[in-house]
């Protein structure tokens, strides 16, 4: 990926090169991304965990932990793309028709 736009292709296509230079894809079932997502959303929230919301709003200005930050929303977002890839779920259809959905609520 060379440049910094949210492109889930070219996320899906950067994650699956280094899963097969790694051998992971035989891992890579519904099931375990689902749980690898649970897991690094778990990861994100011990960034957070015992922090006020004043604490947590400074996050922003602390280099170390907003690049921790980044690093889990990263992994989230990577395992997100190549579930819906093995699920054949468009991903920003699925978003805009969720927006709507909560929108009649």
């Amino acid at each position: 990926m060379k440049n910094h736009t949210l492109d889930l292709a070219d996320i899906h296509q950067a994650f699956r090169q280094r899963a097969a230079v790694k051998g992971w894809q035989a891992y890579h079932t519904p099931k375990n991304l689902a749980a690898a997502v649970a897991v690094e959303a778990a990861e994100l929230l011990e960034i957070f965990q015992w922090l006020t919301d004043e604490q947590a709003q400074q996050v922003k200005d602390d280099t170390e932990a907003k690049n921790r930050v980044a690093d889990e929303v990263a992994d989230i977002v990577m395992y997100l793309t190549e579930l819906c890839a093995r699920l054949d779920i468009n991903m920003p259809a699925a978003i805009a028709q969720k927006i709507d959905k909560n929108a009649t609520r």
